[in-house]
């Protein structure tokens, strides 16, 4: 959870500021993940800070979502090209990654 708050301060992910009157906060919550080694020992322990968005209504809290995903199909489709050319393939592991996107909309947690 150290790592998780830590990182989200090195980006620059939030300001403390206080409730302005009529605005409505969102709630957050700690979601944990134990990741594991291909022997099945534990390799570490996962913690994320999340935005209870489902509280959120369309149209007063926010206009559109978007998530970009890769789809299976096209992560089969990467592999099976990098087979036929024989080129090299690499796994990684992102401890934190953040869309960089702007929000135009106020929001607060």
């Amino acid at each position: 959870m150290q790592q998780e708050i830590q990182a989200l301060q090195a980006n620059g992910t939030w300001e403390v500021v206080s409730l302005p009157s009529g605005k409505r906060p969102i709630g957050c919550k700690w979601v944990y993940k134990v990741k594991y080694q291909s022997n099945g020992t534990i390799e570490r322990y996962k913690a994320r800070l999340v935005a209870k968005g489902y509280n959120q209504r369309e149209g007063i809290d926010f206009q559109d979502t978007f998530s970009p995903v890769a789809k299976h199909v096209i992560v089969r489709t990467v592999i099976a090209i990098a087979a036929i050319y024989n080129w090299p393939m690499y796994q990684m592991d992102v401890h934190n990654a953040f869309l960089q996107g702007d929000l135009h909309e106020e929001v607060y947690m």
